[in-house]
């Protein structure tokens, strides 16, 4: 398993987009829009190769809460052999399910759990293509 990089909530996507390149360097990767609306954008330290993700939530999103400076933690993502199998393994250990696993671009199964205090962890690892075949 390995940390692979931290998510934070932002009030202002772009604006904090041009803070995080410019002010520390670090460089944009890619984009995204999640399926309820909130959007995200993932950067990386050309030096370090450790990611940020910035999460913007809009009104209307189930994610969206009143924003406290300090607070901003979204997530702590997690890349790991069988995403499945982790998430398991978390909730047997005290965890909670947050979002159910899905498969991401055909590529990657991701779910998100809860640690004890509440903190969401995001689990994913990559989707074997083909099952393996049962043994004769």
């Amino acid at each position: 398993m390995g940390l692979i990089y931290v998510g934070i909530r932002v009030t202002d996507l772009e604006r904090s987009v041009k803070f995080y390149t410019g002010a520390l360097g670090l460089k944009e990767r890619k984009r995204g829009k999640m399926s309820h609306g909130g959007l995200w954008v993932g950067l990386i330290d050309p030096v370090t190769s450790v990611s940020l993700e910035l999460n913007w939530y809009p009104p209307d999103s189930p994610f969206h809460s009143p924003y406290t400076p300090g607070e901003g933690l979204d997530h702590i993502g997690f890349e790991v052999p069988d995403a499945k199998a982790t998430i398991r393994a978390v909730i047997a250990a005290g965890g909670e399910l947050a979002v159910a696993p899905w498969l991401e671009d055909g590529r990657y199964w991701i779910g998100f759990v809860k640690d004890p205090d509440g903190n969401w962890l995001e689990i994913q690892g990559l989707a074997t293509a083909t099952p393996a075949a049962p043994k004769t």
